[in-house]
């Protein structure tokens, strides 16, 4: 006897626990319609992932309860079919302990089997992650004991997340009698993590000889993208379905008479760029949509930065909703306002043009009489960034429409870029590009364009122009910085991988460039205090998962020890 089993792969959406019950409401209607006994929802659904310090507002958890009790009731409808729903929990029976570290009610990272109107039964996680941008073992405490259930003649195992990435839960599932294992999922996207993720799920079904279904979530949550991709893999590991990624839907698959599933739809793996680029829309989309933005502002300079915020922000909110504004100072060479007004045409989106030169002049002569003379200042670069960034907050203010900021991971990793200025606004799509992945994105973006038969987004002399922020004479970012490839190449290898400065020197790199390159990262760390989120795209981006003092005395050696210095850019 086979039995039909689905995967409910939605968006969630933080403390909206009346909304997430509607989802998973209107999920398990689809889902029962389709033939389904059993909806695997994924990990902390309940209350969107990650709930961070609401976990310690008891307020928040009773709520949650209630939330969980009457959505049990509300899927009574269905009394042949049981849904999986993970939540946090205090264990009635423990619900006075309290953990020695926190003195907060011992806590269950959570999932329970939803019945005939009913709690059936609650499951608490056994392995907590604590890296990354993981911080479990601030809220929850450990529990694993074994909860399997049956239903049509099948025994199901729950197991939730980084359970699964390590033998002992999934072995205790398995030596209490399961023969399926439910996986509840909110694994936060990084390039590459969707095949980590499978090979590591393989290793268990090969280990247990359990079949193995993966529930996972999508949409954005401030810094972190949830990517979907949820899978039904057999007990070789094979994954027999797959739910596409970035899209909400109901995954289905059955379990024949073995309890092994039979092939299914298998959505593809997008490449890499792919990703990349429906991640930056998905974060993008939920941080404006559900934070109820009524669109975005991005000061557009010509360069190829905010080109590429404008193209992704287009893909997320669609034209109407966004607003570009090109701010030219007496160093804004013309191709540069050309470029602007093309691709804001091309795109459909309202452009406004605002010089700066007289508030320029100005704050320039106020300023005269108390500045001194120095080589190298960049007080009046600083200022026409802070001009900027004052007209597009005002602009802001006037329409509730939230400013988009344009900087890289390289220029926030070496300070290229200024407090107040470039750096003001509510949301820093691209925070986690590379400069090098940014051209790379908008070759992509203009690719993608051309397959479906359309012209390019990106003007192709924007993407090919030596960088420049323009606030002086002939500027270019090379004059204070290294080649990208090279900037990008120590960035990756030292700050994303933590190599030493001595495999940095082994791969070739140039001592000089490493020497700047750490040195800046480290002078820089206050202003990307300052920085607002953004998306995160690879496995260690500045923000959650990047925790270094700002005030140290240590910086590792490359050849010699370089001189302390200033914080640069300001």
């Amino acid at each position: 006897m086979s039995i039909q089993i689905a995967i409910a792969q939605f968006n969630g959406t933080v403390g909206d626990l009346a909304g997430n019950c509607k989802a998973i409401e209107a999920m398990a209607a689809q889902a029962h319609a389709q033939g389904a006994r059993l909806l695997l929802t994924p990990e902390l659904a309940l209350t969107g992932y990650p709930p961070e310090d609401l976990l310690l507002r008891p307020a928040f958890m009773r709520a949650a309860d209630d939330a969980l009790h009457h959505l049990a009731q509300s899927l009574a409808q269905y009394p042949d079919m049981a849904v999986v729903v993970g939540h946090p929990h205090v264990p009635g029976e423990h619900a006075d302990v309290r953990t020695a570290s926190t003195q907060q009610p011992l806590r269950w990272n959570a999932a329970s089997v939803l019945r005939n109107g009913r709690i059936e039964a609650t499951y608490g996680k056994l392995e907590l992650p604590n890296y990354q941008v993981f911080d479990e073992r601030r809220y929850f405490a450990r529990a694993g004991e074994a909860c399997v259930f049956e239903l049509g003649g099948v025994r199901f195992g729950i197991n939730i997340c980084e359970d699964a990435w390590f033998p002992e839960a999934p072995r205790r599932a398995r030596a209490a009698g399961a023969q399926v294992l439910l996986v509840l999922n909110a694994s936060p996207f990084h390039l590459g993590k969707s095949g980590e993720r499978e090979a590591i799920m393989r290793g268990r079904c090969r280990e247990t000889g359990m079949a193995l279904v993966f529930a996972h979530g999508v949409g954005g949550q401030d810094e972190l993208v949830f990517d979907g991709g949820s899978f039904v893999m057999d007990a070789f590991g094979e994954v027999q379905a797959r739910a596409p990624q970035f899209e909400p839907c109901v995954l289905t698959a059955t379990l024949g008479a073995d309890a092994q599933p039979l092939q299914g739809e298998v959505a593809p793996i997008q490449p890499l760029p792919a990703q990349a680029w429906s991640a930056l829309v998905s974060g993008t989309r939920d941080y404006v949509n559900k934070n109820g933005f009524p669109g975005v502002l991005i000061g557009l300079s010509g360069g190829v930065d905010s080109a590429l915020v404008l193209a992704i922000a287009v893909d997320a909110l669609g034209p109407e909703r966004v607003r570009t504004v090109m701010m030219p100072s007496p160093y804004t060479a013309d191709i540069s306002w050309i470029d602007a007004r093309d691709m804001a045409q091309g795109l459909g989106v309202r452009h406004d043009e605002l010089s700066i030169t007289p508030m320029f002049d100005a704050f320039r002569a106020t300023l005269a009489p108390l500045l001194a003379a120095r080589e190298g200042d960049t007080t009046e670069e600083n200022l026409q960034s802070r001009i900027r960034g004052t007209l597009l907050m005002a602009l802001s203010n006037n329409s509730g429409w939230m400013v988009l900021t344009t900087g890289n991971k390289s220029e926030m990793a070496t300070g290229y870029a200024t407090l107040y200025g470039d750096m003001a606004g509510g949301f820093a799509v691209i925070k986690d590009v590379r400069k090098t992945l940014v051209w790379e994105l908008a070759n992509w973006r203009n690719a993608h364009a051309v397959r479906q038969g359309k012209a390019p987004v990106i003007p192709e002399r924007v993407i090919t122009r030596a960088p420049s922020a323009e606030l002086r004479p002939d500027q270019t970012d090379q004059d204070s910085l290294p080649p990208y490839p090279v900037l990008d190449a120590i960035l990756e290898r030292s700050m994303e991988n933590d190599q030493s400065t001595a495999e940095l020197l082994a791969a070739g790199l140039p001592a000089e460039a490493v020497s700047q390159v750490l040195r800046l990262i480290k002078l820089n760390e206050y202003k990307r205090r300052q920085a607002p989120p953004g998306v995160r795209i690879t496995h260690r981006a500045f923000g959650r998962d990047w925790r270094y003092p700002i005030t140290s005395h240590w910086l590792e050696r490359v050849d010699s020890e370089p001189s302390p210095g200033h914080h640069g850019h300001g």
